[in-house]
């Protein structure tokens, strides 16, 4: 089992920055990669980005240059920095291991709303 919170959401307008930040109860070194996902109103939850334990990261096409996950392994901790958000990034965002059995437990996210 493993708790994951996340962190740091918020109204922002349009063009403005948000940092999200997640806690993993259990070592995220222990997975291979970690991964941002969000679910926005009337879609399916999908993944955003990912990082590996090695530092490789990931991105869908229409965040590219604008998001950037990391990781602190000795925090258990990923971050999510998301620059020039625009509407259609209004989401909940949630935190997980992609393909593992950590995506049995999901924590509740948190809101981003970007919106003037």
């Amino acid at each position: 089992q493993v708790q994951l919170v996340e962190s740091g959401g918020g109204l922002v307008q349009p063009g403005g920055s948000l940092r999200l930040s997640c806690a993993a109860s259990r070592s995220i070194f222990s997975v291979n990669a970690m991964g941002w996902y969000r679910r926005a109103p009337g879609k399916q939850r999908e993944l955003v980005a990912t990082i590996t334990s090695g530092g490789t990261t990931t991105y869908i096409d229409s965040v590219k240059g604008r998001f950037t996950i990391s990781r602190d392994n000795a925090k258990n901790t990923v971050y999510l920095q998301m620059n020039s958000l625009k509407p259609e990034d209004t989401a909940v965002y949630y935190c997980n291991a992609p393909a593992t059995s950590w995506t049995l437990y999901w924590g509740q996210g948190t809101q981003v709303t970007v919106s003037s």
